[in-house]
């Protein structure tokens, strides 16, 4: 048997377990939602399932990983890479308030963070160098957003139908939904307050759209 160097590292239950909270926390989701995305019962990722009914610390199953990184659109290396973050903060990444960003000179054609008028926050570390916050304000995007809560967008992470997403149209606007379709012609949005309706936008209205991964509360 190959004995590992004296010094190296172990992987932990721990940090497996810890790894798939974070991907879920990046999602906006919790472990249960997680779970739910990926197609599998919705307690797979509880902490009730990481200890066996003796004591033993559980591994997640290969499969149940898999899923959960198909369902986020996540790659290997990626979860690589929130095992080894430790619980830590990332970098601090650019913040603007959700009414502020609507700017002419908030962002560039391809909606990256430029201008004046930025703050910055620490959230968690994601592979998109153009990663932004938005901090919300008022009410209007109850009960899935409050006053206060900020979201981490990241215009390089792909997006699916269900994704709750930030898209500027070229008239100026600064919409947060849920992608509900997207073709090569229109874009339909499903707002995230019942009380607002829905909308659909011509293709060539839209100036950039991106996914919203992560939310804090």
């Amino acid at each position: 048997m190959v004995k590992p160097p004296k010094h190296s590292r172990l992987l932990t239950h721990g940090q497996v377990w810890a790894a798939l909270d974070r991907l879920a926390e990046r999602a906006g989701m919790s472990p249960s939602g997680l779970a739910r995305r990926a197609g599998l019962d919705p307690t797979t990722f509880n902490k009730s399932k990481r200890i066996t009914a003796d004591g033993r610390e559980r591994w997640p199953s290969t499969e149940s990983v898999a899923k959960a990184l198909a369902a986020t659109n996540t790659s290997i290396d990626t979860f690589v890479q929130l095992i080894g973050d430790g619980g830590g903060r990332g970098p601090s990444v650019p913040l603007i308030g959700l009414a502020e960003a609507a700017a002419s000179d908030a962002f560039d054609d391809n909606g990256f963070p430029t201008g004046k008028g930025w703050d910055e926050v620490a959230l968690p570390a994601i592979p998109d160098e153009h990663a932004f916050a938005l901090e919300i304000s008022g009410d209007t995007l109850r009960p899935v957003f409050r006053d206060g809560d900020i979201v981490l967008v990241s215009p390089a992470t792909p997006i699916r139908r269900g994704d709750r997403v930030v898209v500027r149209t070229k008239a100026g606007e600064m919409l947060v939904s849920e992608c509900k379709r997207r073709t090569a012609k229109t874009l339909e949005l499903q707002s995230l307050n019942p009380a607002e309706a829905d909308r659909t936008l011509a293709a060539e209205d839209v100036a950039w759209i991106a996914r919203i991964v992560w939310v804090r509360h």
